[in-house]
């Protein structure tokens, strides 16, 4: 019978291979252009090689909340190209994520590319203005890039409370189960310790964080197609 693989040094092999992959591209581009290697079987330090700088990562930083989203997906993930967003400074990012698989096709990192397209952001938005043709195009979403897990788990649960514009106590039974599916949906309690962060955040006990998520994994979303969260 034929030996079975080893699954982590045929990653660890594909990690390695792409890590130059990673220094052509960012050269190519030069100095607006980065390129984050991702090992997602280490949410915490999934940063496994960077080149350039555009949102300040660094080896051994965490994932981001794509990063999160995209692990909560596990193998069903899918490449995400060409998004734009923002980083905590301001900067207009235009980013795609590429999944990594092994031979069994099972997600296990991720190769993303950041370009900082602000400068072209501003001479769109100038040229647009100048040609009168009125407001550009809708504000991409604020991502939280940092090299601690905890920031970003943080913020994600922040930009919740923010959209609800209420805190815990003001939520009623089905908005705290959505707001639980939601931050899981997010990949957020796939990385160590997010339980008693996101208690901690909303101002509740670990076991009532631990029956919110139990429950919203096991009832139904009675929010209608089209409806609001």
């Amino acid at each position: 019978m034929a030996a079975v693989p080893d699954r982590d040094a045929e990653r660890d092999a594909i990690l390695a291979a792409l890590a130059p992959v990673a220094d052509g591209i960012a050269a190519t581009f030069g100095p607006v252009c980065e390129v984050v290697l991702h090992d997602y079987r280490r949410p915490e330090e999934s940063v496994v090689a960077v080149a350039g700088s555009v949102t300040g990562r660094a080896v051994g930083g965490a994932m981001s909340e794509i990063g999160m989203r995209v692990l909560a997906r596990g193998d069903e993930a899918a490449d995400e190209l060409n998004y734009l967003t923002r980083t905590g400074r301001g900067a207009l990012v235009k980013s795609s994520t590429m999944v990594l698989r092994d031979s069994t096709g099972a997600v296990f990192g991720a190769l993303c590319v950041n370009v900082d397209v602000t400068a072209v952001g501003q001479v769109h938005s100038l040229l647009g203005a100048l040609a009168g043709l009125g407001a550009g195009p809708a504000e991409p979403p604020t991502t939280t890039f940092g090299n601690d897990i905890d920031s970003v788990v943080e913020a994600i649960v922040d930009a919740h409370q923010v959209r609800q514009h209420r805190g815990w106590a003001q939520l009623d039974r089905e908005e705290r189960l959505r707001l639980f599916r939601d931050l899981d949906a997010r990949g957020v309690f796939a990385v160590r310790r997010a339980i008693e962060q996101v208690a901690g955040r909303l101002g509740i006990s670990r076991a009532t964080a631990y029956s919110y998520l139990s429950r919203s994994r096991t009832t139904t979303d009675p929010t209608p197609a089209g409806g609001t969260a």
